[in-house]
């Protein structure tokens, strides 16, 4: 009988910490051992290969890892795809079958076109990340067992050699017969639950067009992206030099024999007449405007300390591959509440922006090792490392970047969805939305570096602080006060922006209320082309893609102001399985976030034959031959879809030899 499908769980070992270094690295280790292979074919009883007993995957098994017309199923299967490469190339060559594509780094991997995931599954159904926590969601009658976790740090990880366990720095199975059959129990378990899931999910089938999403996600983590290591040695070094002598001359200045003590510093400003709350930056950055001389100094040095950027430096020391490059920094469907990615490992998503016009004199001079011209050259050198922190990426040899990404994309999604006419002609127009946003609210014309040219930033501020129902508060948050608005100025801010954008604040109440209805009468409701309608406890919400987001079990609550609010479980800032509290606003939020990111979906789609490497909200990082133009990529980005034809977005690129912000 042919072979449909293949559910599929491993316990592997490697002396390689996988939460720092991730699964690509940790599998490509020379002691990486696959223990136990637990697969269920086409959903019958679940067997365990013992391989540390000598155990054989039969070869029908072998045959099906890369046989296109089989599934593959595992939570998390990006784990065991990566796996199952390096253990056939290196004991089953025979089997290993990847891309048709040469001389392209996703060589090394099984092609992912035949792979499916169940966590991605349950994170597309508003579920947790965790086969544990779905497990415990759904309430399955096989919950993952809670030994796993002792288990595996017993015999996955390597152990420290102690006089008790006769020096060894490794636990096998004849170290302990019980805790291996019921680590054997518990790789079974895991598929068990695996097949519970996908049987519990099957009403709610992903569309196809999500699973091809997530091959071209696997496609990118296995592509990877290329690190200038001299690069990142030398900013490592360099940091923890430039820390010593910025030390040395806080001891120096104030006497203390710990200036990084905040007890101590707070001591020493307090004797010099400077009563400080809190050293937090902000604290301290307000602090350094009203003091000066070896106070304003001594503020200075401690702003610096706290500006150390080696953590993403040693993230990339951790990451990187046997290839040079980094491997699986994206998780696809990381942000389960609109479907967008979350970054791993280095987390290409919040990293410092450079603003610095000599960047490429600054980045030479630490990849060749020179920190005295470096030093003489630039007075802040924690700061000038932390913006060279995007340069570490680059193309490989022979190669450039092309970065093309959308301009203002949530806000020409909000203006679209809402129908608010007055800001899609400013888009259609390509005229600046905060220029565009303060004439309209202030109503004079105001161009940037022209007349009323003050009123941009307000105009900003407004623009990136209360689109999604945002009111005082949000503006603080975005620094407003900082910016050198007064307080009196914020809520006429508030009430002008949503007087100039009523078809936005519509929108909101108007979502409002339809999520509303649709969960008190169990009725499918519809606002502006976005459908809501409420199946099996779920409410979930159509996009114009055809894509859904989904809410676990919503009800009406009240929220603190006595008023009716909308609840639902998931997984908040708590990092727990919880109540959410949610309404109108952030449900739109929720909206113009996912469809933002299924027009970059699009145009990952329409340039997947070029060598994407990495991506950030709105934005690609191809990693392209010489002679491939930006006019190129960027129209192709700028392409709209059938879904969504008249959408006014823009693709705008530049190219570079290293990542940076243009």
């Amino acid at each position: 009988m042919p072979i449909h499908e293949l559910s599929i769980d491993l316990e592997t070992y490697s002396d390689i910490d996988i939460s720092k270094c991730g699964a690509y690295k940790y599998a490509e280790s020379e002691n990486f051992e696959i223990l136990l292979f637990g697969v269920s074919v086409d959903n019958a009883p679940v067997q365990v290969y013992d391989l540390t007993a000598g155990d054989e995957i039969p070869e029908e098994i072998l045959a099906a890892l890369s046989d296109e017309n089989v599934t593959k199923w595992a939570f998390n299967a990006s784990f065991e795809r990566i796996c199952l490469s390096n253990w056939l190339k290196k004991h089953r060559p025979e089997y290993f079958k990847t891309y048709n594509q040469p001389g392209d780094p996703v060589q090394n991997y099984l092609d992912p076109a035949s792979w499916k995931c169940s966590m991605i599954w349950s994170a597309y159904m508003g579920l947790p990340l965790s086969l544990e926590g779905v497990g415990a969601v759904l309430k399955l009658q096989d919950q993952k067992m809670k030994e796993g976790k002792d288990l595996i740090k017993y015999f996955c990880c390597p152990c420290k050699p102690t006089k008790a366990n006769g020096g060894r720095t490794r636990n096998l199975p004849e170290h302990a017969p019980d805790k291996w059959k019921t680590f054997k129990a518990y790789n079974k378990r895991d598929v068990e639950v695996e097949l519970a899931i996908k049987q519990r999910l099957s009403k709610f089938p992903i569309p196809e067009s999500v699973w091809a999403e997530y091959h071209l996600d696997q496609e990118i983590n296995d592509r990877g992206i290329m690190l200038d290591m001299d690069v990142v040695k030398n900013a490592i070094a360099f940091d923890e030099k430039s820390k010593t002598a910025l030390m040395i001359s806080m001891q120096n200045l104030t006497n203390l024999e710990n200036p990084n003590s905040v007890v101590q510093m707070k001591q020493w400003l307090s004797e010099n007449g400077v009563e400080a709350e809190s050293l937090g930056k902000k604290d301290v950055a307000a602090l350094l405007k009203d003091t000066d001389g070896d106070i304003a100094e001594a503020l200075k040095l401690r702003l610096q300390l706290a500006k150390s950027s080696v953590k993403k430096y040693q993230a990339m020391q951790n990451a990187v591959c046997k290839d040079g490059r980094a491997h699986g920094m994206f998780q696809f469907y990381g942000a389960n509440r609109s479907g967008r990615w979350a970054g791993r490992l280095i987390q290409l998503q919040n990293l410092p922006q450079n603003h610095m016009s000599d960047l490429a004199e600054a980045r030479e001079l630490v990849r060749t090792g020179d920190y005295d011209t470096l030093d003489l050259l630039y007075d802040d050198i924690p700061d000038t490392l932390s913006q060279l922190i995007r340069t570490a990426f680059i193309a490989k040899p022979g190669y450039k970047f092309i970065v093309s990404d959308y301009s203002a994309i949530e806000a020409r999604v909000l203006a679209h969805l809402a129908g608010e006419k007055w800001r899609s002609k400013v888009f259609a127009e390509g005229k600046d939305i905060y220029c565009a946003s303060a004439s309209q609210m202030f109503g004079v014309p105001v161009e940037k570096h022209g007349i009323n040219g003050h009123l941009r930033q307000k105009g900003k501020i407004a623009e990136l602080a209360l689109g999604y129902g945002g009111s005082v508060g949000a503006l603080k948050s975005m620094g407003a006060l900082e910016m050198g608005l007064s307080e009196e100025e914020l809520q006429p801010l508030v009430d002008s922006w949503r007087a100039s954008n009523p078809m936005i604040t519509a929108f909101w109440w108007d979502v409002d209320n339809a999520v509303k209805t649709t969960i008190k009468q169990r009725t499918q409701t519809e606002v502006r082309g976005i459908q809501f309608f409420y199946k099996s406890g779920m409410l979930f919400i159509k996009l114009p893609s055809g894509r859904l987001l989904s809410y676990v079990k919503p009800r009406i609550g009240e929220n603190r102001f006595g008023g009716e609010s909308v609840t639902y479980e998931g997984v908040g800032s708590t990092k727990k399985w919880e109540r959410i509290e949610s309404y109108g606003p952030k449900f739109v939020e929720n909206i113009v976030q996912a469809v933002s990111r299924d027009l970059l979906c699009y145009a990952m789609q329409n340039l997947s034959d070029q060598q994407i490497c990495g991506h950030v909200h709105d934005e690609l990082i191809i990693e392209c031959p010489e002679n491939t133009t930006i006019e190129n990529i960027s129209s192709l980005m700028s392409k709209t879809p059938d879904w969504m034809p008249d959408i006014l977005i823009r693709g705008d690129g530049y190219e570079t030899k290293f990542y940076k912000k243009d």
